[in-house]
């Protein structure tokens, strides 16, 4: 026993100290020797009687020593051992669980409230090892370290398991005759913190969540609806807000007529989210005669870093949830908590946006914004596509209208943008509007604009470092956003309802003061983005999309001449046909297939995939397809097409991509397409079962 051994090396102790006060008397007499020695050469008589003085001394000394020493050592170690004693005992009735183990975890002695916190009798001996009772406190933890506190929890209970190494060989290197059977045990105590974590919880579960839910599409459904419903429509959809916020101890304000603010507490969330946020459903299922379901957006937030309740930090980051969910087509919740983003819902494609007010403001805000500056950079993302080049040549038109510079970055030309630059440098119009990535970094000044369109995620820009170089950054784009988006933005314009970015600064150029005049090539050019992102006018397809064709059109697009740029060839056909005849139904209507391409698809691998997905749409009964392919720098580039309410884009956000909610892609590196088909087959299969699509 430690305990024991400990009392005993005390006693030792003692028993050495009482004998170095006993003989310390001896020492004196040898003193006393020579100062008689010295006084008896001075004086025979005083020799003498110091003689005489030093024998008593040395007599009653010896006396002494030989008769109390073992008596008065005895009762020392006596007194040691009972108080050894005393102290086992206390530490057997010690409040707190204690417990002796080897560094195996086999428990070798524990104290009375240890028996009893683990529910065996203090008379018998605990066999089972430590582990068998606190299953965190296996062998290679508990040995790990001189000191080690857990957190382990047994019969409902919860305590802070307190481990400290102790090394045996240290308690007896004063005692030589004894030895330690082991050189380490640990010592084991456990503090009861059931009531400490239990009022933590408490705090936590007490913190503010703040949320915003906004009506998406309030206008448009109003204004189909006859004007007798529009009372009984607001008072049904309020009602299913308040009854679903007032589950969750919601205290709610009806700040505008599709705006509301709630605020609840932190216990609730869990709430939230084991229902997946079915108001969502709940208010697209009213109907009373309306055409268009009325779909609803929710952002929430909280602090979690703040010490303090941090209202307006929760308030800011609900701000920010619900307008990335509205950038995500909204019909979703998006809940931001710190830096983590977490969306529900988005199952429907959204509702086209009727009204142009929003190209309007954002067109204004652009042309003041542009006339304190001289030098604009225009770049799209990665890999160009007609979208993305025909956006950027349209702000090149609009930005040179105003007399101001304006650059193109472009670091390569894929197939799917080749006819267009080609008749651009026929027209001998633009010589040295296009940068490469290092010429654009070069160009920047204090002055310089840095435009992005048809992106919004940093990483999938031309030039990532331009936005670093910059303090003013423009953002156009129509894609769904993701959680990397590019921050601190001076003006951003994203559309997830608009077909294409071409559609969308087709429709500034009419809200412009100078209004420019496109060259055909640049019509061409932003006609063909529209016409490629669309299918031919098949996807994403609404009112305004064919308004800015028509526009396009009116200003020198030519429809035949856009046509022939794009045809196919005979190698795209048939790699068209191998995808549609590799294809996989899975679970009835989910489309799975891959594309072998040809050393020059591999240079643009997008098209392939993206046209034989289209293609397996036309199937019957299939809702969603996916088509792969390898690039020839070994990634695999997946394109996903749906028709309906699957949202593909969710789907491709587990693997690192993005898009719209019938059009999305992702990039794969490192892995081989069948492994990414039995990732997107556990994929489907969990989001179907779980209701997510």
């Amino acid at each position: 026993m430690v305990i024991l051994g400990k009392d005993m090396n005390n006693g030792n102790k003692l028993k050495r100290r009482v004998q170095l006060i006993i003989l310390l008397p001896i020492l004196m007499a040898l003193g006393l020797l020579g100062a008689t020695i010295y006084l008896n050469g001075i004086s025979s008589q005083m020799g003498v009687i110091a003689v005489a003085l030093l024998i008593v001394f040395i007599a009653v000394v010896l006396v002494l020593y030989f008769t109390l020493l073992p008596e008065i050592s005895s009762v020392l170690v006596d007194y040691s051992l009972e108080q050894g004693k005393i102290q086992k005992e206390l530490l057997h009735e010690l409040e707190i669980p204690y417990a002796i183990l080897d560094t195996d975890g086999h428990i070798m002695w524990a104290n009375n409230m240890f028996h009893d916190t683990i529910g065996v009798a203090h008379n018998k001996r605990i066999k089972k090892p430590v582990d068998s009772y606190f299953s965190e406190l296996l062998p290679e933890i508990i040995d790990g370290s001189e000191a080690v506190d857990i957190n382990v929890d047994y019969n409902d209970r919860k305590y802070k398991a307190s481990i400290k190494r102790i090394d045996m060989s240290k308690v007896f290197e004063e005692d030589k005759d004894e030895e330690a059977d082991d050189d380490i045990v640990l010592a084991l105590y456990l503090f009861d913190e059931t009531n400490l974590r239990r009022l933590e919880q408490e705090t936590i579960d007490q913190k503010l969540y703040a949320g915003l839910l906004y009506l998406d599409n309030y206008d448009e459904v109003m204004d189909q609806l006859e004007d007798v419903k529009h009372s009984i429509l607001t008072a049904l959809v309020e009602r299913k807000i308040n009854m679903y916020l007032s589950n969750i101890d919601a205290i709610v304000k009806h700040i505008e007529n599709d705006k509301y603010f709630f605020v609840f507490k932190q216990k609730y969330m869990q709430t939230l989210r084991n229902d997946r946020f079915s108001i969502l459903d709940d208010v697209k299922n009213i109907n009373v005669g309306n055409d268009i379901a009325m779909t609803l957006s929710i952002g929430i937030g909280a602090d979690l870093d703040s010490e303090k309740n941090g209202y307006m930090s929760a308030y800011e980051n609900a701000r920010t949830a619900i307008g990335m969910a509205m950038g995500r087509g909204g019909d979703q919740a998006a809940v931001k908590l710190g830096e983590q983003v977490t969306y529900y819902g988005g199952k429907s494609a959204g509702t086209e946006k009727t009204t142009r007010v929003k190209a309007r403001v954002k067109a204004q805000a652009f042309e003041e914004l542009l006339l304190a500056k001289e030098k604009i950079l225009i770049m799209a993302h990665k890999r160009p596509d007609a979208d993305a080049f025909g956006s950027a040549v349209g702000i090149y038109r609009l930005v040179t209208a105003m007399n101001k510079k304006a650059y193109v970055v472009l670091n390569e030309v894929t197939d799917a943008i080749r006819p267009l630059v080609s008749s651009f440098k026929a027209a001998n119009m633009y010589d040295g509007i296009f940068l490469t990535s290092t010429e654009a970094v070069s160009q920047v000044d204090q002055n310089t604009v840095v435009v992005v369109c048809d992106v919004n995620r940093p990483s999938m820009t031309e030039c990532e470092e331009l936005l670093s170089l910059v303090p003013t950054v423009v953002v156009f784009d129509h894609h769904r956003q993701t959680n990397e988006a590019i921050k601190g933005a001076t003006l951003s314009y994203i559309e997830p309802f608009a077909s294409s970015a071409c559609e969308m600064i087709a429709e500034m150029y009419q809200y412009m003061s100078k209004s420019p005049k496109l060259k055909s090539q640049e019509a061409d050019a932003m006609y063909a983005g529209i016409l490629i992102d669309t299918d031919n006018f098949l996807n994403k397809t609404g009112v305004r999309t064919f308004e800015a064709a028509s526009f396009l059109r009116k200003n020198g697009a030519d429809v035949v001449r856009v046509r022939k740029m794009f045809r196919s060839s005979m190698t795209e056909l048939k790699e068209r046909a191998q995808g549609i005849s590799n294809a996989e139904i899975y679970m009835g209507h989910f489309a799975l297939s891959y594309v072998d391409a040809d050393e020059k698809s591999k240079e643009a691998p997008t098209v392939p995939v993206a046209k034989a997905a289209n293609e397996l749409l036309n199937v019957e009964n299939i809702d969603a397809s996916f088509v792969v392919t390898e690039a020839e720098n070994g990634t695999l580039y997946v394109s996903a097409r749906s028709i309906g309410d699957i949202n593909v884009q969710i789907i491709m956000e587990r693997f690192n991509g993005g898009g719209h909610a019938n059009i999305a892609g992702a990039q794969l590196e490192g892995k081989s397409k069948d492994d990414f088909f039995t990732e997107l087959k556990d994929v489907l299969k969990e989001m179907t079962t779980a209701g997510e699509i």
